[in-house]
């Protein structure tokens, strides 16, 4: 179990590292120099909406599993 469990959580933590880096695409380099090319609120539509909701769900995912490993191996 103990083995299981670190693999979840390996995998999990790959998923959510991956989901970040992939919403950080469209963010551009234009924020490094503090330009703001979109400083207009816009909604999230489409595949960047369903990403962003991935990237919640990997989260809390890796949180449940953080936990439930820390309960059985404390």
């Amino acid at each position: 179990m103990n083995v299981t469990m670190n693999l979840a959580q390996i995998v999990v933590s790959i998923a959510l590292i991956v989901a970040i880096v992939l919403q950080s695409k469209g963010a551009g380099l234009g924020g490094l120099t503090g330009a703001t090319e979109g400083s207009v609120f816009r909604a999230r539509r489409g595949v960047e909406k369903l990403l962003f909701n991935i990237t919640i769900g990997l989260a809390v995912a890796f949180f449940v599993t953080a936990i439930l490993n820390v309960m059985i191996n404390g």
